[in-house]
C-alpha cells in the first residue's frame, strides 16, 4: 500500500484523502436522508388531530419544528394558518427552501470530488510520463523493464482518480435522486395540511 501511494507521487495521497471523505460523506447521508427521520408516517394525522382537539400552543409548535425535516414545515404553515391559504403556503415554501437546503449537505462537496479526482488522477499520470521521458531522454531506451515500469507507475494515479470518481459520482446521483422523491413527499403532506384546513380535505383526517 505505502509503495502505491509512493509510486504515484505527491498527487496520490491527495486522491486518497478525496476518497476518505467521499465515504465520510456517503455514511453520513445514507442515514441523514433516512425517510422515516425526514417524514415520520403519522405525524401529519397526529397534527391534525391534535388541531382537531385543542390546537397547538407555541410551546407545541416549537417541539414540532424540531422534530423532524416535516414538522419544520407543517410548524411554519400552522404559524400562520389564520393569515389565509396564500401566506400559509408561502411559508410553508419558504420553510421548505431551508430544509432542501439542509437534504443537500455536503452534496456538492461529493459531486466536486467526482468531478476532480479523474483530473487529480490525470495530473499525476503527465508529472509521471514527464519524468519517464527525462530519464529516456538521460540514459536512453537500453533497459525496456524500467520504461514499462516508469509508464505503469504513471498511471497509477489516474487509475486511482477513476476509481474514487466513479462510486462518488453514483453516490452523488444516489441521493440527488433521494432528496428529490423526500421533497415531492414532503411537499404532497403540507398541501394536505392546507387543503384540510381550509375545508377541502377534513373529512380524510377525521377518521
Amino acid at each position: 500500500m505505502y509503495q502505491l501511494l509512493t509510486a504515484g507521487g505527491w498527487v496520490m495521497p491527495l486522491i486518497v484523502a478525496c476518497s476518505v471523505i467521499a465515504f465520510a460523506i456517503c455514511i453520513e447521508r445514507h442515514f441523514a436522508l433516512n425517510r422515516e427521520k425526514i417524514a415520520p408516517k403519522h405525524l401529519l394525522v397526529s397534527v391534525w388531530q391534535q388541531l382537531r382537539r385543542e390546537g397547538l400552543n407555541s410551546q407545541q409548535l416549537k417541539t414540532l419544528r424540531e422534530q423532524s425535516p416535516l414538522g419544520e414545515i407543517l410548524a411554519a404553515g400552522l404559524v400562520n394558518q389564520h393569515q389565509g391559504r396564500d401566506v400559509m403556503r408561502e411559508s410553508i415554501r419558504e420553510a421548505a427552501v431551508h430544509v432542501v437546503h439542509s437534504l443537500e449537505r455536503y452534496l456538492n462537496a461529493l459531486g466536486t470530488i467526482a468531478a476532480v479526482t479523474p483530473l487529480m488522477g490525470l495530473l499525476g499520470t503527465v508529472l509521471g510520463m514527464i519524468t519517464v521521458f527525462a530519464d529516456i531522454k538521460s540514459h536512453g531506451t537500453g533497459n525496456a523493464n524500467v520504461f514499462a515500469g516508469g509508464i505503469s507507475e504513471a498511471l497509477l494515479t489516474t487509475a486511482a482518480g477513476l476509481g474514487v470518481a466513479i462510486p462518488s459520482l453514483v453516490m452523488h446521483r444516489h441521493y440527488s435522486a433521494r432528496i428529490d422523491a423526500l421533497v415531492v413527499g414532503l411537499e404532497r403532506e403540507a398541501i394536505k395540511l392546507v387543503d384540510a384546513l381550509h375545508g377541502k380535505q377534513q373529512t380524510e383526517y377525521e377518521s
